[in-house]
């Protein structure tokens, strides 16, 4: 990538089940321990317990939207106001034409299904609220992000499912080198409900490890049985490097490479040998002008799923050889979904500018053949130049990207 090219990441914000803000959440990581708990909202479901966001902290960041809109919304909007704040941005004074919102969303929450189905079904048509619509399509985060930020720029949902917040960010980073904006407030966003979790368990992809939730979510060992369901926001702001310098914005890192793929092969399940994958990771190395031996760290997909963590496995192998570090943040955060690959994005660029790694939860004994060096029990300091992060989705479609240090 050559240097006009290059997107600065000048601010964070995040939503997750540690907190309503990037303190909480990145203290929780460094600290290793699984946000899992019982949910009440959850109670005579199969899997009762979830990683879920605290809601007063959320009602007091976006306040005012809890009765007009889904929680993914809120997350959304709380999120992006954090990033945008931390960026050292001021909507009242920005041109606001020149300001995109490209934020993921994997699809809509469900929660007014049951309410909706039993009023259909009885012929209640007065029943349905005026603002089902509204308040949950997927591209109502970016459109409330938009109104309450005062940006007028291209303003749009991208949804690949899991991959959803890492297409975001890559998307935003095409904005901003073709011109299109100076400023992208990007990143996905994804709220939990019990038809999603039903639905989750019912195709079997979540953990029933109901004995201890906190240890549900493992990736890599030999004792996972599936993903704990998540939820949260995670949205940086991002800048051609040039526009951050000439207002002395002090950069987390520089996004400098993204990589899509699709794997054409099924709607669930991943290719066996994680093909789309490689690709979707190479073409992001190719995007930044690096090699596979420039990479000091991967922030992995890593679900916690059998068959997903054994084929992420065999694509690191297939892309790097020997693979660099690898942590995994839904082992604390649980998966969130569409909102996972713009919170793994975060976590990555607060990675480089720590220059440190946060540990895995909850990995005792790595299943044979799964042969990654994985950062457990404790965070490891290391000198880092450039990290990448992976995201991979139902239909096969497959987002990398990569930041380096500034």
């Amino acid at each position: 990538m050559n240097a006009s090219a290059e997107i600065a990441v000048t601010g964070i914000g995040l939503v997750t089940a540690a907190g309503v803000g990037v303190p909480d959440t990145w203290r929780r990581l460094c600290e290793g321990t699984s946000t899992a708990a019982p949910d009440p909202g959850l109670t005579g479901l199969p899997v009762p317990f979830a990683c879920r966001v605290p809601a007063a902290p959320v009602k007091a960041a976006a306040p005012g939207l809890a009765w007009r809109a889904d929680p993914f919304i809120s997350f959304a909007v709380a999120a992006a106001r954090e990033a945008v704040t931390d960026a050292g941005l001021d909507q009242d004074a920005w041109d606001a034409p020149r300001v995109a919102v490209v934020i993921g969303v994997g699809g809509t929450t469900h929660d007014h299904s049951p309410a909706t189905c039993t009023a259909m079904d009885k012929g209640r048509f007065q029943a349905i609220p005026p603002t089902l619509v509204p308040r949950s399509a997927p591209n109502m985060a970016a459109g409330y992000v938009g109104m309450l930020l005062s940006a007028q720029g291209p303003t749009f949902c991208t949804s690949t499912a899991c991959a959803s917040g890492a297409t975001a960010i890559g998307t935003a980073a095409l904005l901003l080198r073709a011109g299109m904006c100076d400023i992208a407030i990007a990143g996905g966003s994804e709220s939990a409900s019990p038809v999603t979790s039903a639905a989750f368990w019912r195709m079997g992809a979540l953990s029933t490890r109901t004995h201890d939730p906190a240890g549900a979510s493992r990736p890599f060992d030999s004792e996972r049985d599936g993903f704990v369901l998540g939820e949260g926001a995670g949205v940086l702001v991002l800048e051609r490097a040039s526009h951050a310098r000439a207002r002395r914005a002090r950069p987390y890192a520089l996004l400098t490479g993204y990589g899509a793929t699709g794997d054409a092969y099924h709607a669930t399940a991943p290719h066996p040998e994680g093909v789309g994958a490689q690709r979707a990771v190479r073409a992001a190395l190719a995007d930044a002008g690096l090699s596979p031996q420039d990479i000091d760290h991967v922030n992995a997909h890593a679900t916690s799923t059998t068959l997903n963590d054994r084929v992420e496995a065999r694509a690191l192998h297939g892309v790097f050889g020997t693979p660099p570090p690898v942590t995994a943040t839904k082992s604390v955060l649980g998966h969130s979904l569409g909102a996972a690959g713009a919170i793994e994005a975060a976590v990555s660029a607060l990675t480089l500018r720590h220059q440190l790694i946060h540990p895995t939860a909850n990995l005792d004994q790595p299943e044979t053949g799964i042969d990654l060096d994985v950062v457990t029990k404790v965070p490891r300091p290391q000198r880092m130049r450039a990290v990448a992060t992976t995201s991979f989705g139902f239909g096969g479609q497959n987002a990398a990207l990569v930041f380096q240090g500034c």
